[in-house]
């Protein structure tokens, strides 16, 4: 997942590109080289702006009234979008458009380890919903200030849940269970599979969902 940062420094990239084609002479006449290359930066702010929203955000729902347009009307209507996005990421709007691009991921790794799971394969299930949840609290810590990392190396997973309670994120009971979720990854990552079953998975599973959407980084 992108830092906001770095949505913004996308977004600005192309938008003074299109800025610096928009202020040439005669760009507007869609014919030759011109033409093409509006063509090519409408495609470049569409990708992006399809990349940094969720789906069915507002912003998708604006590129799509710029389509079948020609290349420079396109462009100026794409302009219009991402810098709105733009303005809205620094105006504070970021934390809303992680959220959702982030709980979307997840989302889709949740229902791979869902569908693992239906089909017997437990362990790989376990793995996947591990590693979700470790990533989602890595978030939290960023999210929240807390630092993930020292001296230079990243912090375990069980250290940071540690700092998340400490940092009053959540109570010591959401912390015991994150801890209770993070054995579990551990055993499956290690190769304990007597160790837990299937119920334990499917409920590791609806555990960090519902941990997630209580908690969203």
């Amino acid at each position: 997942m992108l830092a906001i940062e770095d949505m913004v420094r996308q977004l600005d990239d192309l938008i003074s590109k299109s800025d610096a084609l928009m202020a040439s002479p005669g760009w507007e006449y869609n014919n030759g080289a011109t033409k093409d290359e509006a063509g090519i930066l409408a495609n470049r702010l569409e990708a992006a702006v399809t990349r940094l929203t969720p789906d069915g955000s507002v912003y998708s729902h604006q590129l799509k009234r710029g389509q079948g347009l020609l290349p420079t009307s396109r462009l100026k209507h794409d302009y219009g979008v991402a810098v709105s996005l733009r303005d809205d990421l620094n105006a504070g709007w970021a934390a809303t458009v992680v959220e959702l691009v982030h709980a979307d991921t997840f989302s889709d790794y949740l229902e791979m380890a869902e569908g693992l799971l239906a089909k017997g394969y437990k362990d790989a299930a376990a793995v996947i919903t591990g590693s979700s949840l470790e990533v989602h609290v890595r978030a939290l810590c960023t999210k929240n200030g807390v630092t993930t990392a020292v001296a230079g190396k990243p912090k375990k997973a069980d250290t940071m849940n540690a700092d998340l309670k400490k940092a009053l994120v959540y109570d010591g009971l959401q912390q015991k269970q994150v801890t209770a979720w993070l054995d579990l990854r551990n055993k499956a990552a290690h190769g304990d599979y007597a160790d837990y079953d299937n119920p334990q998975v499917r409920l590791f599973i609806d555990g960090v969902r519902a941990f997630m959407m209580k908690y969203p980084a």
